[in-house]
């Protein structure tokens, strides 16, 4: 992954030159521009869960899940309270899992080469998706064994 040059300058606008043309909400305000626009930032967070999503075949895996719970869910015929706490736990896990991306692309920025806090600022983003992917699972089956032993 390339760096931009140790003399670049952040509050420069972007140039042709610069990485696909992304400037930061400070760089918008110091031309004059005012505020960041809303939908600019929407956009901004759209194109991030695009990346994780492309990026990310745990977040792929996470999604299919939660679509297979969800047809589970109207199968089940569960209650509306049933279904906060499933639409929660998936949100979260795929909350988790964007902020465990975003967190590697960061280290992997900020340096090329091993090091041991790297390493624990990855392993402890993943450990936050594997806890909220406990979590869920726990949850889950709160919901759903009720629901199938119904059925026994």
């Amino acid at each position: 992954m390339s760096r931009p040059p140790a003399d670049s300058n952040a509050s420069d606008a972007p140039t042709d030159k610069s990485v696909s043309g992304v400037r930061t909400a400070a760089q918008s305000r110091s031309c004059g521009e005012g505020r960041f626009p809303l939908a600019c930032a929407f956009r901004c967070a759209a194109r991030g869960v695009g990346y994780a999503f492309t990026s990310q075949r745990n977040l792929k895996i996470q999604g299919a899940i939660g679509l297979l719970t969800v047809i589970l869910g109207f199968a089940l015929g569960i209650s509306q309270p049933e279904w906060l706490a499933i639409v929660l736990c998936i949100m979260v896990v795929a909350t988790a899992e964007i902020i465990n991306t975003a967190i590697e692309s960061v280290v992997d920025l900020a340096t090329d080469v091993w090091h041991p806090l790297a390493r624990a600022a990855k392993d402890a983003a993943a450990g936050a998706v594997l806890v909220a992917s406990i979590g869920s699972l726990v949850v889950g089956l709160i919901v759903f064994l009720p629901h199938v032993f119904s059925l026994l």
